[in-house]
Order: C-alpha cells, then sequence, then structure tokens
C-alpha cells in the first residue's frame, strides 16, 4: 500500500546528528537526504498498514535478522521540501539449510520513492532472514 512522505530540513538535521555526520549541508533549509535516511522515514512514517508486506512474509520479529541493504539514486538526491509517495513490495523470497542446521528464510524486500510526477527517485534494497530457532 503506498503513503507519502513530506522530507523536513528538520527531520533531516535531526538523522544527520543522530548517526554523526558532520557534513554542513545537511543543515541548511534545502538539504539533500543522507542516503539512509530514506527507509528510516519509511518505517517511522508508515503506518502498520503500509507495512502489510512484512506480514505477508510471516516472519517471527524475535528471530529476524537484518541480511543487506542497498540504495540506487536516480538523478540527485531528494531534498527537504520534495514529498515522496513509497510503495514497498516483496520482490524475492528463498530458503537455506544454516551452518548450524535449520531451515533459514530470506526475503529481499524493495521500497520505491517516487516523485509528484511518478518518476522514480531512489529505491531501496533489504534482505531479511528468518533464522531457524
Amino acid at each position: 500500500m503506498p503513503f507519502t512522505i513530506h522530507i523536513e530540513s528538520g527531520k533531516i538535521r535531526e538523522y544527520a546528528n543522530a548517526v554523526g555526520a558532520t557534513d554542513n549541508r545537511y543543515r541548511s533549509e534545502d538539504s539533500p537526504v543522507p542516503p539512509t535516511f530514506l527507509v528510516t522515514a519509511r518505517n517511522l512514517w508508515a503506518s502498520p498498514a503500509d507495512l502489510s508486506y512484512f506480514r505477508e512474509l510471516g516472519f517471527d520479529f524475535a528471530r529476524l535478522l537484518h541480511g543487506e541493504e542497498e540504495y540506487v539514486f536516480f538523478g540527485r538526491p531528494p531534498r527537504a521540501g520534495d514529498s515522496l509517495e513509497v510503495t514497498t513490495y516483496i520482490a524475492d523470497r528463498w530458503e537455506r539449510e544454516g551452518r548450524r542446521g535449520g531451515i533459514m528464510r530470506f526475503a529481499a524486500v524493495v521500497s520505491e520513492f517516487r516523485d509528484g510526477n511518478g518518476d522514480l527517485v531512489a529505491e531501496q534494497r533489504s534482505t531479511l532472514i528468518e533464522a531457524e530457532s
């Protein structure tokens, strides 16, 4: 289910402070976003209904691991003042035998960030892993 995020300079500044980014460009009124800001914005601003992809996976939070994350930007990074529509979906699922036995389940999750014209501005890919208990 798509939802919209409105990027604010104050939130960019707070995020830059939280991750220890010292570049002054993250402290101006028209700041670009730090690359990893987008997933944080998605996770903090999404409603539970917007995160329905996670329920669809059926992964147990207690056994969840974060495997990998990648960001691709198509043109300039989003900036303060931009509004982006976010759509997240499961791109792939697979299983494999764990080193200590048991089955590990994997999922590749993609979030697309589109501008007001519907153009793809950025894409974020995560690999989630559910370890066997």
